[in-house]
């Protein structure tokens, strides 16, 4: 397991249509997005991304503006850090208060696509819990890898057809710029529930 990131040069060279990434995006006043209103540069939606989620319906990674996104990676076979990470975020959502709850959209982007399918990601999605606001998606090879880079996820696959990589959970402004990080595993990290406490308190 790593727990290392790509830095952000790692990022721009595989992403040229981003703008620089800032490490974490403080300004949380545009909440209330207009559709049709530019996305910010360091915006993670600005990266041409067709995903496909675990009732088999394709969407652009910019579908998911408008609501704060915890969005993280993972593969359905990991039987040890992967279950975490779940597991982590389900104890994220009940660390918030009902109504900050309700607004929160769950993004699990595969590093498997070719054993994660539509059908397995729906199990997995059925027997780890995880409701109507959970999306868990694939998407091919060298989308799986530019998602992975803008999130800050490292991975490799390893010979056995495991994955080494980083535990890492990005918490999305409703404009996709990440506004905090942890790689804290077990519990709500209070970096990232602070986090959202803040969008809530900007939208009033």
């Amino acid at each position: 397991m790593t727990a290392t990131f790509p830095n952000r040069r790692q990022a721009l060279a595989t992403l040229a249509a981003l703008a620089a990434l800032p490490a974490f995006a403080h300004d949380h006043a545009d909440h209330t997005l207009d559709p049709m209103a530019p996305l910010p540069g360091e915006s993670i939606y600005r990266l041409d991304a067709t995903l496909q989620d675990q009732d088999g319906r394709s969407f652009p990674l910019s579908s998911l503006r408008g609501a704060p996104v915890l969005a993280s990676m993972f593969y359905t076979s990991c039987d040890k850090v992967c279950p975490m990470i779940i597991e982590t975020l389900h104890a994220t959502l009940r660390a918030l208060p009902a109504g900050e709850r309700a607004g929160i959209k769950v993004l699990m982007a595969s590093f498997d696509p070719g054993r994660d399918t539509v059908a397995v990601l729906k199990k997995t999605a059925q027997a780890r819990g995880c409701d109507g606001s959970w999306v868990l998606t694939r998407a091919d090879e060298s989308t799986t890898r530019k998602l992975a880079a803008v999130l800050g996820i490292q991975y490799r696959r390893l010979s056995d057809g495991d994955y080494n990589h980083s535990s890492t959970i990005d918490v999305l402004d409703p404009s996709g710029r990440i506004v905090a990080r942890t790689a804290k595993l077990g519990g709500a990290d209070p970096v990232v529930t602070a986090a959202i406490h803040k969008m809530a308190a900007a939208r009033g």
